[in-house]
Protein backbone atom coordinates (compact mmCIF):
# COMPACT_ATOMS: atom_id res chain seq x y z
CA UNK A 1 0.00 0.00 0.00
CA UNK A 2 2.89 2.37 0.72
CA UNK A 3 4.14 1.96 -2.86
CA UNK A 4 0.73 2.75 -4.31
CA UNK A 5 0.51 5.88 -2.16
CA UNK A 6 4.05 6.82 -3.22
CA UNK A 7 3.14 6.33 -6.89
CA UNK A 8 0.12 8.59 -6.46
CA UNK A 9 2.29 11.25 -4.82
CA UNK A 10 4.88 11.00 -7.62
CA UNK A 11 2.23 11.27 -10.32
CA UNK A 12 0.79 14.37 -8.69
CA UNK A 13 4.23 16.02 -8.57
CA UNK A 14 5.29 14.96 -12.08
CA UNK A 15 2.15 16.33 -13.70
CA UNK A 16 3.47 19.90 -13.43
CA UNK A 17 6.32 19.00 -15.80
CA UNK A 18 4.42 16.98 -18.42
CA UNK A 19 2.20 17.79 -21.40
CA UNK A 20 -1.53 18.14 -20.71
CA UNK A 21 -2.42 14.73 -22.26
CA UNK A 22 -0.15 13.04 -19.73
CA UNK A 23 -1.60 15.15 -16.94
CA UNK A 24 -5.10 13.93 -17.85
CA UNK A 25 -3.94 10.32 -17.87
CA UNK A 26 -2.09 10.83 -14.59
CA UNK A 27 -5.25 12.14 -12.95
CA UNK A 28 -7.15 9.08 -14.20
CA UNK A 29 -4.44 6.77 -12.89
CA UNK A 30 -4.44 8.52 -9.50
CA UNK A 31 -8.21 8.13 -9.32
CA UNK A 32 -8.06 4.44 -10.27
CA UNK A 33 -5.23 3.68 -7.85
CA UNK A 34 -7.06 5.41 -5.01
CA UNK A 35 -10.20 3.35 -5.68
CA UNK A 36 -8.15 0.17 -5.96
CA UNK A 37 -6.44 0.92 -2.64
CA UNK A 38 -9.81 1.21 -0.91
CA UNK A 39 -11.03 -2.08 -2.45
CA UNK A 40 -7.79 -3.90 -1.67
CA UNK A 41 -7.74 -2.84 1.97
CA UNK A 42 -10.95 -4.76 2.55
CA UNK A 43 -9.89 -8.08 0.98
CA UNK A 44 -6.12 -8.43 0.45
CA UNK A 45 -3.44 -10.13 2.46
CA UNK A 46 0.10 -8.83 2.21
CA UNK A 47 3.49 -10.57 2.02
CA UNK A 48 5.48 -7.30 1.99
CA UNK A 49 4.64 -3.76 0.98
CA UNK A 50 3.31 -3.82 -2.57
CA UNK A 51 2.91 -7.63 -2.75
CA UNK A 52 -0.67 -8.46 -1.88
CA UNK A 53 -2.70 -11.57 -2.64
CA UNK A 54 -6.26 -12.80 -2.33
CA UNK A 55 -5.79 -16.41 -3.44
CA UNK A 56 -3.68 -19.33 -2.25
CA UNK A 57 -3.12 -22.26 -4.58
CA UNK A 58 -2.11 -25.84 -3.94
CA UNK A 59 -0.32 -27.49 -6.83
CA UNK A 60 0.14 -31.22 -7.39
CA UNK A 61 2.59 -32.10 -10.15
CA UNK A 62 4.44 -34.98 -11.70
CA UNK A 63 6.32 -36.04 -14.79
CA UNK A 64 4.86 -38.55 -17.23
CA UNK A 65 6.48 -40.44 -20.10
CA UNK A 66 5.53 -40.39 -23.75
CA UNK A 67 5.77 -44.18 -24.17
CA UNK A 68 2.66 -46.12 -25.18
CA UNK A 69 0.94 -43.12 -26.76
CA UNK A 70 1.34 -41.22 -23.47
CA UNK A 71 -0.59 -43.83 -21.50
CA UNK A 72 0.74 -42.42 -18.25
CA UNK A 73 -0.75 -39.01 -19.12
CA UNK A 74 -4.10 -40.66 -19.82
CA UNK A 75 -3.92 -42.34 -16.42
CA UNK A 76 -3.03 -39.01 -14.72
CA UNK A 77 -6.09 -37.42 -16.31
CA UNK A 78 -8.28 -40.29 -15.11
CA UNK A 79 -6.91 -39.85 -11.59
CA UNK A 80 -7.74 -36.15 -11.74
CA UNK A 81 -11.26 -36.83 -12.96
CA UNK A 82 -11.80 -39.15 -9.99
CA UNK A 83 -11.14 -36.30 -7.50
CA UNK A 84 -12.33 -33.27 -9.48
CA UNK A 85 -15.73 -33.12 -7.79
CA UNK A 86 -14.10 -33.26 -4.36
CA UNK A 87 -11.84 -30.34 -5.29
CA UNK A 88 -14.78 -28.22 -6.43
CA UNK A 89 -16.45 -28.90 -3.08
CA UNK A 90 -13.55 -27.36 -1.10
CA UNK A 91 -14.91 -24.32 0.72
CA UNK A 92 -13.71 -21.12 -0.99
CA UNK A 93 -12.48 -22.83 -4.17
CA UNK A 94 -12.03 -20.36 -7.02
CA UNK A 95 -10.73 -22.67 -9.72
CA UNK A 96 -9.34 -26.10 -10.46
CA UNK A 97 -6.96 -26.13 -13.40
CA UNK A 98 -4.98 -28.81 -15.16
CA UNK A 99 -1.75 -27.89 -16.91
CA UNK A 100 0.05 -30.23 -19.31
CA UNK A 101 3.36 -29.46 -20.99
CA UNK A 102 3.99 -31.85 -23.84
CA UNK A 103 7.62 -30.76 -24.20
CA UNK A 104 8.55 -31.06 -20.51
CA UNK A 105 6.13 -33.93 -19.91
CA UNK A 106 4.62 -32.11 -16.92
CA UNK A 107 1.17 -32.82 -15.51
CA UNK A 108 -0.06 -30.31 -12.93
CA UNK A 109 -3.27 -29.73 -11.01
CA UNK A 110 -3.72 -26.29 -9.45
CA UNK A 111 -6.53 -25.69 -6.99
CA UNK A 112 -6.97 -22.01 -6.15
CA UNK A 113 -8.80 -21.12 -2.94
CA UNK A 114 -9.85 -17.83 -1.37
CA UNK A 115 -7.01 -16.83 0.98
CA UNK A 116 -9.40 -16.53 3.93
CA UNK A 117 -10.62 -20.13 3.43
CA UNK A 118 -7.31 -21.82 2.64
CA UNK A 119 -6.41 -22.52 6.27
CA UNK A 120 -9.45 -24.75 6.69
CA UNK A 121 -8.46 -26.85 3.67
CA UNK A 122 -4.90 -27.06 5.02
CA UNK A 123 -6.25 -28.41 8.34
CA UNK A 124 -7.94 -31.16 6.28
CA UNK A 125 -4.50 -32.00 4.77
CA UNK A 126 -5.70 -30.73 1.38
CA UNK A 127 -8.13 -33.63 1.02
CA UNK A 128 -8.15 -35.47 -1.45
CA UNK A 129 -4.43 -34.81 -1.92
CA UNK A 130 -3.16 -37.99 -0.24
CA UNK A 131 -5.48 -40.20 -2.32
CA UNK A 132 -4.54 -38.40 -5.54
CA UNK A 133 -0.81 -38.62 -4.84
CA UNK A 134 -1.17 -42.34 -4.13
CA UNK A 135 -2.95 -42.80 -7.46
CA UNK A 136 -0.19 -40.95 -9.30
CA UNK A 137 2.43 -43.09 -7.55
CA UNK A 138 0.75 -46.25 -8.80
CA UNK A 139 0.90 -45.18 -12.47
CA UNK A 140 3.69 -46.72 -14.56
CA UNK A 141 5.83 -43.98 -16.07
CA UNK A 142 4.98 -41.28 -13.51
CA UNK A 143 7.83 -39.77 -11.51
CA UNK A 144 8.82 -36.68 -9.54
CA UNK A 145 5.50 -36.37 -7.73
CA UNK A 146 5.54 -33.10 -5.79
CA UNK A 147 3.26 -30.60 -4.10
CA UNK A 148 3.62 -26.87 -3.61
CA UNK A 149 1.63 -24.06 -2.06
CA UNK A 150 1.85 -20.48 -3.31
CA UNK A 151 -0.11 -17.26 -3.45
CA UNK A 152 -1.81 -15.89 -6.54
CA UNK A 153 -3.06 -12.47 -7.50
CA UNK A 154 -4.57 -11.20 -10.72
CA UNK A 155 -2.58 -8.42 -12.32
CA UNK A 156 -4.78 -5.83 -13.93
CA UNK A 157 -3.04 -3.31 -16.18
CA UNK A 158 -4.05 0.30 -16.06
CA UNK A 159 -5.27 1.56 -19.42
CA UNK A 160 -3.73 4.96 -20.07
CA UNK A 161 -5.54 5.46 -23.39
CA UNK A 162 -8.96 6.45 -21.99
CA UNK A 163 -9.89 10.02 -22.70
CA UNK A 164 -12.44 12.03 -20.69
Amino acid sequence: MKYTALLILCLKNVSAFTPSSYQTNSRKLISRLSMQMDEKDAQMKQIVDGVEFDTIAREWRCKFISDGNKASLVACQMALESVAQDLWEVEGVKSVERVVCGDCLDFKVITSVDADKFGEWKKELFDPEEFFIEMLGAIDGVSQIETQTYTKMSVIPTDFSDED
